[in-house]
């Protein structure tokens, strides 16, 4: 088993958001999510058959949630659980330094 940190080997330069599948066991996926300034497309609403467990551990981020009337503020140890198919965007993160998120992903909506 290899020792490795979450806050470690960031890209120099990220032209876009970077995902990366730490575990995947079953219904259960984690994922280090690194962004540097990156935000949703304008419009675009992820809904997702998965609920989503996510914390920001360094930088910032403003998540919008559809039907609040504004973007919910995250800094480093701030989380969100975001129910199965609940709308929600990233309307930005921090553009001076990298925002680093530890998402995880269980369960599915029953169709």
């Amino acid at each position: 088993m290899e020792l490795t940190n979450l806050l470690d080997d960031l890209p120099e330069e990220l032209p876009q958001e970077l995902i990366q599948v730490l575990v995947q066991q079953g219904n259960i996926r984690i994922e280090r999510i690194v962004s540097h300034g990156h935000a949703s497309p304008e419009g675009f609403w992820y809904d997702q058959p998965e609920h989503e467990f996510v914390v920001v551990l360094s930088g910032s981020a403003q998540l919008k949630i559809a039907g609040e009337s504004a973007a919910r503020q995250l800094a480093p140890g701030d989380f969100v659980n975001i129910p199965a198919h609940q709308k929600h965007r990233v309307d930005a993160t921090d553009a001076n330094a990298p925002t680093i998120w530890l998402a995880v992903f269980y369960g599915v909506s029953p169709s």
